[in-house]
């Protein structure tokens, strides 16, 4: 009987954990993106960085932002961070997986990423890779360079 208890801790644990998860993600900002920008550049600001080590820069619990594509697909959308301080990264985990983007000159130090983006759900993290906290304009638009 014991033993059959203590089984019981690990699948009411992990689901407590994964609910938590849930929670974090919600409390996120979401913009829904549609095949033709309303506006072209959306613009978001915010403070990038946190406590969380996720080797794309320290980030912090939750997204700084929800992107949803509503589109079975967007031909171009391109995504990027301007700051004037700190070490910007970008950390998108969606549909097609986990991206890690960092500054470099082609960008002039501030992370982007551009593409075809699927339907579905992108949360978009705002880090910094020296874990400062900086402030940041995370745009979005369908032109190109």
């Amino acid at each position: 009987m014991k033993t059959l208890s203590q089984l019981m801790v690990v699948p009411t644990t992990l689901a407590l954990i994964l609910a938590g998860a849930g929670v974090a993600h919600s409390d996120a900002p979401v913009i829904e993106i549609t095949p033709k920008l309303q506006r072209d550049p959306l613009q978001m600001s915010g403070t990038s960085g946190g406590q969380k080590n996720s080797n794309c820069g320290y980030i912090s619990q939750t997204p700084n932002q929800v992107v949803r594509v509503t589109a079975d697909k967007i031909d171009y959308l391109r995504l990027g961070v301007q700051s004037t301080t700190g070490e910007p990264t970008l950390l998108i985990d969606g549909p097609g997986g986990r991206f890690c983007v960092l500054a470099d000159k082609a960008s002039g130090d501030n992370p982007e990423i551009s593409g075809v983006w699927l339907r579905g759900n992108y949360s978009v993290y705002v880090g910094d890779r020296t874990g400062g906290k900086h402030p940041y304009t995370l745009y979005i638009t369908q032109q190109n360079k």
